[in-house]
């Protein structure tokens, strides 16, 4: 009897289950799409897919677009996003730096985050030139591909690094492979100077500073970027940094982080075995 009482609750669980892994694909995926579509990619039954699908546009967590009977993220995520906003001081805060930081150096700033075994890009003030650098909020990129990846995992051991990190995003976009062992000497680097800055090898014109956000234990919860031309990058280095490392060492603190941020002496930058791989943080 109580085996069979239970099953309405997994029932449901496993449908709540299914419901966010829809939510979740369609975030990724960043496009609408059919429910068949996205039974088939996800693995699920259509019959549930549909279920749920129908369910989540009841409640306004999808929207139809177009009229082909495709569906995307509904307004209401907007709203219970922008809620979520108004109460964590994290995002509050960092949406407030970024804009003094794009007013200080007028150049595109990011607030940058660990998604799962990736890096996303996700808060953005696009910088005051007439020619910005920007990128997509919320895209999933290779965590060795940026700045910030060797910031968000510096606090982890090198076995859980390589644990974390798919062996095959170590292939950076122009086809060249980092070196794992590689990657972690810069994770510890950045970790003991407090920030990590290289110019890009896809956009050969960029150049990217990273510092990080520490909560109370001392882990990098998230870091604030700047993406600047290289030739203006270089030659305001050690002013960028100190704009990012005085927000970011502002926000570590209200987040009830208690030591001095690493890096605050602005180190100068060892280039000997750093690759530069992307615009982005």
């Amino acid at each position: 009897m109580a085996d069979t009482a239970g099953e309405p609750v997994m029932r449901r669980t496993r449908g709540l289950d299914r419901a966010f892994e829809i939510l979740e694909f369609l975030r990724v995926k960043r496009r609408p799409m059919r429910p068949n579509e996205i039974a088939s990619e996800i693995g699920a039954p259509r019959s549930s897919v549909y279920e749920l699908v129908n369910l989540l546009l009841n409640h306004g967590m999808l929207d139809y677009e177009g009229g082909d009977g495709r569906v995307y993220l509904g307004r209401r995520l907007y709203f219970l996003g922008t809620a979520y906003a108004e109460q964590f001081d994290l995002m509050r805060e960092c949406d407030r730096m970024l804009l003094r930081l794009s007013e200080e150096t007028r150049e595109t700033a990011q607030m940058c985050v660990l998604e799962g075994r990736k890096y996303t890009v996700a808060m953005m003030r696009e910088g005051l030139r007439p020619f910005r650098i920007s990128a997509s909020i919320g895209e999933l990129v290779p965590l060795p591909w940026t700045a910030s990846g060797r910031l968000l995992l510096s606090h982890l051991s090198d076995t859980q690094i390589l644990d974390l990190i798919p062996p095959e995003d170590f292939v950076l976009p122009r086809g060249i492979r980092l070196e794992p062992g590689e990657f972690i000497a810069q994770a510890r680097k950045a970790r003991s100077d407090g920030f990590f800055t290289f110019n890009s090898e896809i956009e050969n014109f960029t150049q990217c500073f990273a510092v990080p956000i520490y909560q109370p234990d001392g882990i990098c919860t998230a870091t604030l970027c700047l993406v600047a031309p290289r030739e203006d990058g270089l030659n305001n280095r050690d002013r960028y940094l100190k704009s990012l490392l005085t927000a970011a060492s502002e926000i570590s603190e209200k987040l009830g982080y208690g030591r001095e941020t690493p890096g605050q002496d602005l180190p100068r930058e060892r280039t000997g075995g750093v690759r530069a791989i992307d615009t982005r943080g």
